[in-house]
């Protein structure tokens, strides 16, 4: 059974940091690129960062370009986002997502394409 966990969310008081994993089974982990995406109250969900199967390329929404930092364990299975700076406009349920093929890169996940398997997400809570 393909599946994604996130975990990691919580409150946290603008400034803060948090770091979300998401551990994967199911799926062949590394081989693909992973994506985390987030969905804010009333809004769109939108792409966050896109890590490539070997972590040498990553891709990040300018949002949160410099503040947040995607990596992986491939022997964990695990992919992180380490958030750091929060503030209120961070404040959202987020997602991890594989894709179904490995041709898929940073950019195409960063589009939602390809995208196949998603977490049940984590909310994170920002505080002013």
């Amino acid at each position: 059974q393909q599946q994604l966990v996130e975990s990691g969310g919580g409150l946290v008081q603008a400034g803060g940091s948090l770091r979300l994993s998401c551990r994967a089974s199911g799926i062949t982990f590394s081989i693909l690129t992973m994506g985390w995406f987030r969905q804010a109250p009333g809004k769109v969900r939108e792409s966050v960062a896109a890590i490539d199967w070997s972590g040498d390329s990553t891709v990040y929404t300018d949002s949160v370009e410099g503040r947040f930092t995607i990596s992986r364990d491939n022997a964990k299975n695990t992919v992180y986002l380490q958030m750091n700076s929060l503030n209120s406009e961070d404040t959202a349920v987020y997602y991890c997502a594989a894709p179904s093929t490995p041709v898929a890169g940073p950019g195409d996940v960063m589009r939602g394409s390809y995208l196949d398997v998603w977490g049940q997400g984590t909310l994170v809570t920002v505080s002013s």
